[in-house]
């Protein structure tokens, strides 16, 4: 089986960094295509040996990027096209009937409830959207909250196949060496108690809410907050304005793997942490979360649809927190007054192992390849044909990387 990829890019990101964690488990040939911004994880997939093509696409109406994206798309000679995201599933769904595939999925990763990736979710998103999926074959739902909030939107129950999103284990086991390298290198002493964030910086992760927590805090209490984002410097002024700045450690994006970037990577800083915070208020699987019970560490969140879905027996330390900065001081001094607990994962994240959700995505595959008729419109090609066209460039391999094929 072939199969394409297509995402609207590939920065440091929960959907970005699954997608490259699903190509190595998957038993598929997969190439990969990124609407725009091909960052790091871009790098990561060739290391890998994916070949990478970024599209070049200038904005939300570049409708000259669906005759490019069709043309790699029926070149490529694909058995199944795999969109992700909001722009590369609407544009990826076109494409791929105008190049007349033969099974079209789309996971959505990113659907709350009164948002999708952080753009609110108005009559005309939502109506677009529609449209869109009824070009694919099935939609996949990255948790039961994300499938009951597309059957609310009007996707027909049978085109949805719940498949959550997976973890390494393995990567994410709690080393203690590796806490004490990081600390080093960060900079945290060796008795600190530290918070962690781990998320894009936009508002709707509400880590403002931690950092004045953290004011309410004792002194050896620090919070490492682990992403990027446009509310980086929104958050570094409330963080001088409460007077804690020298208690709040910003480390940009972090990548899951070791890639010869300055920095150490994420699964070294859960390692480092003691305690897992997230308030973010709406989430569609709650990533981060699971990732942090990998870890061994004691979870407070607002909202993690992956927790809610399961027994209360999965991950007894992992405790919801409804409320403003003050009860997050609470929850997380009740934490670092119980002292540390065992490092080991609970049966939450087990459960949502990368090999299983492979595994699970396989038998979507599998149904959307059996009969159906998708060839487009004549009229919709002879539209697509005459929009301007212009050239997608393959993401240079690294030296190291053999096999990797350009288009």
């Amino acid at each position: 089986m072939r199969a394409l990829h297509i995402i609207t890019g590939l920065g440091v990101g929960g959907a970005e960094q699954q997608l490259r964690l699903l190509l190595r488990h998957l038993p598929v040939e997969c190439d990969v295509v990124t609407l725009t911004n091909p960052g790091p994880v871009a790098e990561g997939l060739a290391a890998d040996g994916v070949r990478v093509v970024h599209l070049g696409m200038t904005g939300n109406r570049d409708l000259g990027a669906l005759p490019r994206l069709a043309r790699i798309i029926r070149d490529g000679r694909y058995d199944l096209v795999h969109t992700h995201l909001y722009r590369a599933c609407l544009y990826g769904r076109i494409a791929a009937r105008l190049a007349g595939v033969r099974a079209v999925v789309a996971t959505e990763h990113s659907l709350g409830d009164s948002q999708m990736e952080g753009r609110p979710l108005t009559a005309g998103v939502r109506a677009l959207y529609l449209a869109g999926e009824r070009l694919g074959r099935s939609t996949v739902a990255v948790s039961p909250t994300v499938a009951e909030r597309l059957t609310r939107w009007g996707v027909p129950g049978p085109r949805i196949e719940v498949v959550p999103n997976g973890i390494d284990l393995e990567r994410f086991r709690f080393d203690p060496v590796q806490r004490e390298r990081t600390r080093a290198r960060l900079g945290l002493p060796e008795d600190a108690f530290v918070i962690g964030g781990i998320g894009r910086l936009h508002p709707g992760k509400r880590f403002e809410v931690l950092i004045r927590a953290l004011v309410e805090l004792p002194g050896d209490c620090r919070l490492l907050l682990v992403g990027g984002g446009g509310e980086e410097s929104a958050l570094r002024r409330t963080a001088e304005e409460a007077r804690v700045a020298d208690r709040v450690l910003f480390t940009g994006e972090r990548p899951y793997d070791c890639d010869g970037s300055r920095g150490p990577d994420l699964p070294a800083l859960t390692s480092a942490m003691d305690v897992l915070a997230s308030p973010s208020p709406e989430e569609a699987f709650g990533l981060a979360v699971v990732e942090a019970l990998a870890a061994g560490l004691p979870v407070r969140h607002a909202c993690c649809p992956a927790i809610d879905d399961l027994p209360p027996e999965a991950a007894p330390n992992a405790l919801r927190v409804q409320g403003d900065a003050a009860a997050y001081a609470r929850a997380l001094a009740e934490v670092r007054a119980a002292g540390p607990g065992p490092r080991t994962a609970p049966e939450a994240a087990r459960h949502y192992c990368i090999s299983r959700s492979a595994a699970r995505l396989m038998d979507v595959y599998t149904a959307a390849l059996g009969p159906v008729v998708r060839l487009p419109p004549a009229a919709l090609r002879a539209d697509a044909a005459s929009l301007t066209t212009g050239p997608a460039r393959t993401i240079p391999q690294p030296r190291s990387s053999e096999g990797v094929t350009s288009p």
